[in-house]
């Protein structure tokens, strides 16, 4: 049993025997006795009519010689026991009624006193009891107003600079915020100002909330940690409240950090959205804004926040003064995700011919979070194996995991789907290894993963930023490989391709209205995306343009979609027996990648025995494609790297 559910035990055992005390105090069963006067006492006692006489306290308790119970208590100032010696009654005396003394006046007095106020110390003490209860259960019944803010003192073991990595910018921009912290006289000395604050901004992921604690470890000072929605209650006040008491609690101890996690919570520009302003939000963001740029201003207190939407802060909050220095966290490089994975494999058994490097640049996009719960990942694999160490297999599995999701062993394909699924991917690898502008080919595999019946891997030569008109173009060729291969080998087609086509009509989309990418159109955008504050994300387009246009950009996106369909037509048939090859390639061994890859694209593909019916047929009564275009075959051999895209995707183009 915990100390806490023991002492629980002992209050409810204590109240008990309080409860059963109180009701025999107060209500146990005796009869009603009649009360004399002291003078009829003494009378009786004289004539012979009593038999016994205690006296208790100031109470008299007497018995006749018919057994019956009177009552009395003391009159004048002196005691009972003085009153009945005077009136010729001794209590040693051996005639007369028995005379019997159990108490002292005070002794009594304090017993009769406690018995009356035994109720109302009761219901005292369970009243106390409740309140200290409802303060331990951890809804603070009584303490609304302070603030919930995590401490972590500065001689507790604490993150540095070294256990960040892939984020040197950012590093050296709160370089200077810990040197503020450390030597404020150095800069005050010169007439500048300590920072007010620090707003660290960054997709999720990407280190923010660790490096807010790599700050305050490096400046060895306190560090108050708090989220952004414990400000925030049902009642209005609550968090302009806390925010105070965090504040207060942070001056007594400058220099140090306060840390809010997520603020957009509370500092969202006030008066937006569907039904205005919040009060409770926008009283504790006012508080905020007081506290950061009051008129008490003169503290060494500093203000790091992290966020994902900066876009929707309030523009108070943003200003110089409050939030002096913006400091953006951005997905990592290739040399960062390498510096990444060697901060997360300290300490962690690896085989010699795990190449961090090389799976650094298998991962593009991925964040800090992601490669540590890859390197996670690939040591959970490695002890499920047995393994006493991390090799490449665990590693490429977890990329896999991460990418595509675990593979579904039980699910069970027919024949007939297994060679469809396998066309379809050898058709996307396939048009991707003909077309100059696609990314090269890294992986095909049709086991399941997740939803998915089989995927290809395509990873660029590297981490790209900007997209051409020409790569967009082999994109959605590639997007469309599998769709046309299915139609070449097998005259119908299947679901599968659901995914490509909605991928391939989005970017077809996004060339016309946001890129200026039409030869027709022109270099212009069409619609003007609306986004509420509050929800964060597109709700609607606002058209400005005409329906005319708006016919000109269907006929515009169909026209995209259409030649990259016609040129993934052209690709395959010209590569009729590599299609036939990697295919049957798929079908016997399931997954291919790194050299048996390029070893399977690089040989000559024989020529198949027999056509397949359906082969047949199409060649049969298939008409010829619309004139494109043709695009040169690959002739340089490059090392796939880079970013994996979606499974039977083309990577998805910059936003």
């Amino acid at each position: 049993m915990s100390p806490r559910m023991l002492r629980n035990s002992i209050i409810y055992v204590i109240i008990t025997i309080a409860v059963i005390a109180m009701f025999f105090a107060v209500f146990q069963p005796s009869g009603r006795s009649e009360e004399l006067a002291i003078s009829e006492v003494v009378q009786k006692a004289k004539e012979g009519d009593l038999t016994r006489i205690e006296i208790n306290g100031d109470n008299l308790f007497i018995t006749d010689i018919a057994g019956r119970t009177f009552t009395s208590r003391k009159e004048a100032d002196s005691s009972l026991v003085e009153t009945l010696e005077n009136a010729g009654l001794d209590p040693e005396s051996t005639t007369g009624p028995e005379i019997i003394v159990k108490g002292s006046s005070g002794l009594g007095s304090f017993f009769g006193l406690l018995i009356n106020f035994l109720p109302l110390i009761f219901f005292g003490g369970l009243l106390l009891f409740m309140m200290r209860q409802a303060q331990g259960s951890g809804s603070q019944t009584m303490n609304f107003g302070r603030s919930r803010a995590r401490v972590v003192m500065a001689n507790r073991p604490t993150v540095s600079f070294s256990d960040v990595a892939g984020e040197e910018e950012a590093k050296e921009e709160l370089e200077e915020v810990v040197q503020f912290l450390k030597f404020p006289e150095r800069f005050t000395s010169l007439g500048a100002h300590v920072p007010r604050g620090v707003l660290l901004a960054g997709p999720p992921g990407t280190g923010k909330t660790l490096l807010a604690r790599a700050v305050a470890g490096e400046a060895e000072v306190p560090f108050f940690s708090i989220s952004g929605s414990e400000f925030v209650e049902m009642f209005v006040g609550v968090g302009a409240s806390r925010v105070r008491d965090l504040f207060d609690q942070a001056k007594r101890n400058a220099p140090c950090i306060i840390f809010v996690d997520e603020i957009d919570a509370v500092g969202r520009h006030r008066g937006a959205g569907l039904g205005g302003g919040h009060d409770e939000r926008e009283q504790t963001l006012n508080q905020i804004l007081v506290e950061m740029d009051g008129f008490d201003t003169g503290t060494n207190v500093i203000v790091v926040a992290a966020t994902n939407r900066p876009d929707i802060l309030d523009p108070a909050l943003l200003r110089p003064g409050r939030f002096d220095r913006r400091v953006v966290l951005d997905l990592p490089d290739v040399v960062g995700r390498e510096a990444i994975l060697i901060v997360h494999s300290k300490g962690k058994p690896l085989e010699p011919d795990a190449n961090l490097e090389v799976i650094a640049r298998q991962t593009p996009g991925f964040s800090g979070a992601d490669l540590a719960n890859l390197v996670n990942e690939a040591a959970i694999l490695a002890a499920r194996n047995g393994k006493k160490s991390i090799g490449t297999p665990e590693f490429a599995e977890s990329i896999d995991r991460l990418v595509a999701g675990p593979e579904r062993k039980s699910r069970v394909f027919s024949d007939h789907e297994k060679e469809v699924t396998a066309y379809h991917e050898a058709g996307h690898a396939l048009v991707a290894r003909m077309l100059e502008h696609a990314d090269p080919v890294h992986k095909i595999s049709i086991v399941a993963r997740g939803g998915m019946g089989g995927y290809t891997r395509l990873l660029p030569d590297e981490d790209r930023h900007l997209w051409s008109k020409q790569q967009f173009k082999d994109m959605l060729a590639v997007s469309m490989g599998g769709r046309v291969a299915e139609e070449i080998i097998f005259v119908d087609v299947t679901t599968g391709a659901s995914n490509d086509l909605a991928t391939a009509t989005n970017i077809a989309r996004q060339m016309v209205t946001r890129y200026g990418m039409s030869d027709k159109l022109g270099p212009r955008t069409f619609g003007k995306r609306e986004e509420l504050v509050f929800l964060g994300r597109e709700i609607s387009e606002q058209r400005d343009y005409s329906d005319r246009i708006a016919e000109d950009i269907d006929t515009e996106v169909h026209q995209l979609v259409d030649e990259a369909y016609s040129l993934a037509r052209i690709t395959l048939r010209e590569n009729n027996d590599k299609l036939h090859q990697i295919a049957q390639y798929l079908i016997e061994h399931e997954t291919v990648e790194g050299p048996e890859l390029n070893e399977l694209f690089d040989s000559v593909a024989p020529t198949p025995a027999r056509a397949t019916p359906a082969a047949a047929a199409t060649a049969v009564a298939e008409p010829e494609p619309e004139a494109v275009e043709k695009k040169p075959a690959k002739t340089r051999q490059r090392t796939p790297k880079g970013r994996s895209s979606g499974p039977n995707t083309a990577p998805a183009p910059a936003s």
